[in-house]
């Protein structure tokens, strides 16, 4: 996990990289909630200074990802129930309106890349988890780009951690990656027949499914939400609503 000295040339500043790396050990769940979170351990395990570490808690902080309890230290964040209703809220909203546009926009070139990540994702289902996660990813990424929303990706994944938290955990829930790659498929074949309203549709359920899995994760995993109401409430979250169903 050390950061090179080539990385930290070519990939932006030591502050970036380790946010960025113990961003995705949150989100990935390797650091789970309640975690403490040293200074000194976690600026000699990345081979940087405290300084760049603690840089990069407070940013996680501002993510409500990381608790600073003075006296005490700096531990991983629960999943809430705020920041998951608001990760939700910004991810339908921006990622909705870009795909929109990327159907207005769509090109034979740009689908069949596409289609290709697709069909890797489709493979990654044959019990590949940890390959399947940044293929996902990369999917909504593209299409935003494809939108000419690139800063839409960026926007709502800066919300999402604890979202993206509870997509990790439903992973190795049955069926699960085969139903998202189905969805990714339903969302591509109306961006590629240039169709803005069936594409956003089509990506607004897909977006929902984490939340109606949510119930199931927090009773499996009970240990990484906040409180009992904090639990007892996912198993009663109702998905975006559509503006277009009656």
């Amino acid at each position: 996990m050390e950061i090179s000295r080539s990385a930290r040339v070519s990939g932006g500043s030591t502050r970036q990289q380790a946010y960025q790396v113990l961003r995705g050990l949150i989100e990935t769940v390797q650091f789970p909630p309640g975690q403490r979170l040293s200074e000194n351990e976690l600026a000699e395990r990345l081979g940087v200074s405290r300084t760049p570490i603690r840089e990069a808690l407070l940013g996680l902080r501002d993510d409500r990802l990381v608790e600073i309890v003075p006296q005490l230290g700096t531990f991983v964040a629960h999943i809430t129930r705020a920041a998951l209703e608001d990760a939700q809220f910004i991810r339908v909203s921006l990622e909705c309106a870009a795909v929109a546009d990327a159907a207005r926009r769509a090109e034979p070139a740009a689908v069949g890349e596409l289609e290709d990540l697709v069909a890797r994702q489709a493979e990654a289902c044959r019990g590949d988890v940890d390959r399947f996660y940044p293929l996902d990813d990369e999917f909504h990424r593209r299409l935003c780009s494809l939108g000419g929303r690139a800063v839409a990706w960026s926007i709502s994944q800066r919300a999402s951690g604890h979202l993206n938290r509870v997509r990790r955990l439903s992973l190795p829930v049955p069926d699960y990656l085969a139903e998202m790659v189905a969805q990714h498929r339903a969302v591509l074949a109306a961006v590629a027949e240039q169709d803005p309203g069936v594409a956003e549709s089509q990506l607004r359920l897909h977006l929902s499914r984490v939340l109606t899995g949510l119930g199931e994760i927090a009773h499996t995993h009970p240990e990484y939400f906040a409180d009992d109401r904090d639990r007892n409430w996912a198993s009663t979250l109702s998905p975006p609503h559509d503006p277009r169903s009656r």
